[in-house]
């Protein structure tokens, strides 16, 4: 089997290319639903999609969202900047990346970007095989990456160096989103990588070692986010603001217990390879209190700022940045939360 092959595969078992909002009920109004594209990493992260989707929160807002995979942040990011789809998720420092023209691809344009809320804080672990067991193991081995100058590098670099490695002491090689770089890894392709919440659950299930959580160092990041173009958004923004309340009101879903059972369903409707004890696991990583999704979306400057304090110190070429709201706009999610939940 090719590994286009696999990696198609694979995102066919991950419910990511069920682009639908089945069993979604039907818009109260007449009005039929005005179609969003979304393009995301597959994963359990976007379990407030499926919910949103499940219980109608999206249509309720008047929108329909058509999921749809990517296979790394390239695609993803240089495909949005194309005008290809409406909505990414994806992290806040890919869309800085772009914006500031340090970008894996050159677009040749400046990409008006920018983020409209917070979904996460990032989820992120270094994940290694069995018999790695602290990062300075990691020494003379593989670790793989989305991209060099994007998709957390950074992050997995400065993790590294906090482990006590510098750059020559480890060897880099670009495999693609979270998906495809676990895929390897598990097939002990490569000795470690950064992965994404579950990702690391279904890992040590299996006898991988997570070395390091990001959260646990940083304290404060912003991961994943909500983004658009600009020039989409303000001609779309009734979309935007039906998308930010439906994922929120997903979110306020999860986290009440009695919903427990129903959300794990859902989960599992969507990652219909993922074992009962895996969900119940995943189901305790992405809805723990502190750590899991962030209520209310709320966009974290504070963590923000740490994204772009690690690209100023390893983004190419060197620009010191340091104003998140430069890549934010809060217009949409304060009209989001005057409308509701």
């Amino acid at each position: 089997m090719s590994r286009l092959q696999r990696v198609c595969r694979a995102l066919a078992l991950t419910g990511a290319l069920v682009a639908t909002c089945a069993g979604m009920p039907a818009a109260s109004s007449a009005e039929e639903p005005k179609p969003v594209s979304v393009i995301v990493f597959p994963g359990g992260f976007n379990w407030p999609i499926w919910v949103a989707q499940e219980k109608g929160l999206f249509a309720a807002g008047g929108i329909s969202v058509a999921l749809v995979p990517t296979l790394g942040s390239a695609m993803q990011l240089v495909g949005m900047i194309d005008g290809k789809w409406d909505i990414a998720i994806t992290a806040l420092d890919n869309v800085v990346a772009y914006a500031v023209g340090q970008g894996e691809i050159p677009v040749g344009r400046q990409p008006d970007l920018f983020a409209f809320m917070g979904t996460d804080n990032g989820f992120l672990s270094i994940v290694a095989v069995p018999e790695v067991k602290r990062v300075a193991e990691l020494k003379g081995r593989t670790v793989t990456v989305d991209a060099l100058t994007t998709g957390y590098a950074f992050v997995l670099f400065d993790l590294l160096k906090r482990g006590g490695l510098n750059p020559g002491d480890y060897k880099v090689e670009i495999v693609g989103g979270v998906l495809q770089r676990w895929q390897d890894l598990h097939e002990k392709k490569h000795d470690a990588t950064l992965l994404l919440s579950p990702f690391e659950v279904v890992a040590k299930a299996e006898g991988f070692h997570q070395l390091t959580r990001a959260i646990d160092v940083y304290h404060r990041y912003q991961g994943l986010v909500g983004a658009a173009r600009r020039s989409w958004a303000k001609a779309n923004r009734e979309k935007v603001v039906a998308f930010i309340r439906g994922f929120s009101q997903a979110v306020d879903w999860l986290y009440d217990a009695k919903n427990r059972e129903e959300a794990i369903a859902i989960l599992r409707k969507n990652l219909p390879q993922m074992s009962p004890e895996v969900a119940a696991a995943s189901y305790k990583v992405l809805l723990d209190p502190r750590t899991g999704f962030t209520r209310k979306v709320k966009f974290d400057v504070e963590g923000a700022k740490k994204v772009l304090e690690l690209r100023s110190e390893y983004g190419k070429p060197h620009m010191a940045l340091s104003d998140p709201l430069r890549f934010y706009d809060a217009s949409y999610y304060n009209e989001a939360m005057r409308k509701g939940p």
